[in-house]
């Protein structure tokens, strides 16, 4: 009979990692049976825990394309044979890491401790350096490139408004008329993006125009609005033309 004082406890125990600032929080050391967390605390949630060849293809939180996961978002594995596993994001090389198993039989009921608290992000992305390639737009609606920077990912929205003359002489004023829209989606880094196109979202007639241009975080923050100001001109012969 082997007495209780040549039992030796597990060591390592049901534990949790956090996918925050573009990293995992640690490299988690485990025993037989017992269970990694995965939990997405943000602000970044476009990330995958991917196992990699050759002793981890069969895990895998995303299994198609990679999703932006919910704040709090978590995803477990629980471990029943001793090695090291590599864990990749698809989208993100650098973000990776091991899970370290060892031969030891583990608690599997063991506490894997509380999520950290959630990365709230309350700021808007820096939206910068945005302009047209050309504000002057031929009448054939292929738009012009709108080039600009910005630091998180979301979407790039752009009203558009007609601007109708009204008066003459010192009493001359624009009016703004709603002409339509386009919405982008962006990545970090420098953007370029067809700009005022014909399409479902904006008709692209003759006349003057002011694109009303905004980004918006996956946390859903927005940025001041970037005002564009554009011209489509005429068919040939009515060059210039309202």
């Amino acid at each position: 009979m082997v007495s209780a004082a040549a039992v030796v406890p597990a060591q390592a125990a049901n534990t949790r990692v956090s996918i925050t600032d573009f990293r995992w929080s640690k490299n988690p050391e485990i025993d037989l049976g017992e269970s990694v967390t995965w939990d997405w605390i943000g602000p970044d949630t476009q990330h995958s825990v991917s196992g990699q060849p050759d002793n981890a293809t069969q895990w895998d939180s995303d299994p198609g394309p990679v999703n932006s996961h919910p704040l709090g978002d978590t995803f477990t594995v629980t471990f029943d044979q001793p090695g090291v596993y590599l864990f990749v994001c698809k989208l993100h090389s650098t973000v990776r890491g091991t899970v370290t198993v060892s031969g030891n039989p583990g608690d599997p009921n063991s506490d894997p401790g509380p999520q950290a608290a959630l990365n709230l992000d309350f700021l808007p992305p820096n939206f910068v350096s945005a302009y047209l390639a050309r504000t002057s737009i031929g009448p054939r609606g292929k738009g012009t490139a709108m080039n600009f920077q910005i630091n998180e990912r979301g979407t790039v929205t752009s009203d558009y408004y007609r601007l109708v003359k009204r008066g003459k002489g010192e009493r001359t004023t624009w009016k703004r008329k709603f002409a339509g829209y386009d919405v982008w989606e962006n990545h970090i880094g420098n953007n370029t993006v067809n700009f005022a196109r014909r399409g479902e979202g904006f008709e692209a007639r003759p006349g003057r125009y002011v694109g009303l241009t905004y980004a918006t975080d996956e946390a859903f923050n927005s940025t001041p609005v970037t005002k564009l100001k554009f011209q489509i001109h005429g068919k040939k012969g009515k060059r210039g033309k309202k």
